[in-house]
């Protein structure tokens, strides 16, 4: 897509979030701004789209990279822990993103109602993928960011423009990996359910045999196609999402390390430390002092 025609988007998304910062006034709309390289930035990313207006970033899932700058968009059909860069801004053009979360029920919604059911699994089986951003997106993405200066237009029309917004997406080249978000039956859907079992109990010793029984899959099936979709195993995906947690815990409670450690199921203090070390780059008292740190002078400054 040619840069200038997200010109007027990515004013109004600028103005927004200088106005608001991350969190806008829009349901499930979210907004990413920096006028320097940043990073390394870890998180769970939601199924969602991401559209870059300004700038490049990269993310990385397990040992896989995608890159996306202005006029490309990063789509995510499952909840997956993300390491993410920021690798172009400064502050003549700072980088800028927009991105909507996608709710499976509406995909699925849509799909019943306009009985759209193929999906092609050979090509959509990894949980993430990066493409141009639709033209046919750009209108729908500005006037659903307008509605932030008409407060009183959210609760009923930003409804309608993101049901929009999947409808193209969906009837878009890069439609195939939503698509299976909303089949109760597709393998992508199946591995979800997998996947939200982890994420709510990362603290539980993990079973394989009973993940792939939710999965409605064998063992071994289960295991290759959660590492197709997630570019991880189920033992890696679980550890990843505990020391995220475990970072955030030094955050808001503190810096006993053994404690957070066992909080978030690690029976061994050293192992916690040293797989915290290797996903951090420093033992977890050292990283949460530097956090509290930098925060505290975030909010001073």
């Amino acid at each position: 897509m040619d840069e200038s025609n997200l010109d007027t988007l990515k004013t109004r998304a600028l103005s927004l979030w200088r106005a608001h910062g991350r969190e806008t006034p829009l349901p499930g709309v979210f907004l990413a701004a920096a006028d320097a390289p940043f990073g390394p930035i870890h998180g769970v990313y939601e199924p969602s789209l991401c559209a870059v207006l300004q700038g490049a970033k990269i993310s990385r899932v397990g040992d896989r990279s995608y890159c996306y700058d202005a006029g490309k968009c990063l789509i995510t059909s499952l909840d997956v822990p993300v390491r993410a860069e920021i690798i172009e801004a400064s502050s003549a053009r700072p980088y800028i993103a927009l991105v909507v979360n996608v709710d499976p029920a509406d995909v699925a919604g849509l799909l019943l109602d306009h009985a759209q059911t193929e999906v092609d699994n050979a090509t959509s089986s990894t949980a993430l993928g990066v493409h141009p951003l639709p033209a046919d997106l750009v209108d729908p993405l500005e006037r659903l960011l307008a509605l932030a200066d008409r407060p009183g237009d959210i609760p009923v029309l930003a409804p309608m423009i993101r049901r929009e917004i999947v409808w193209r997406l969906l009837n878009s080249p890069q439609g195939a990996i939503l698509r299976q978000t909303g089949l109760a039956d597709s393998r992508l859907a199946r591995i979800g359910r997998s996947i939200a079992w982890v994420r709510e109990h990362f603290t539980d010793t993990l079973s394989v045999p009973h993940l792939a029984a939710l999965a409605g899959m064998s063992p071994a099936t289960f295991h290759r196609h959660f590492k197709a979709a997630t570019a991880m195993t189920p033992v890696q995906f679980q550890k990843s999402l505990r020391l995220q947690e475990a970072r955030r815990l030094l955050l808001s409670e503190g810096s006993d390390v053994a404690q957070i450690g066992f909080a978030i199921g690690y029976e061994s203090p050293s192992q916690f430390s040293r797989e915290y070390r290797r996903m951090f780059g420093a033992p977890p008292g050292r990283d949460g002092a530097e956090i509290r740190r930098m925060v505290a002078s975030e909010t001073h400054a």
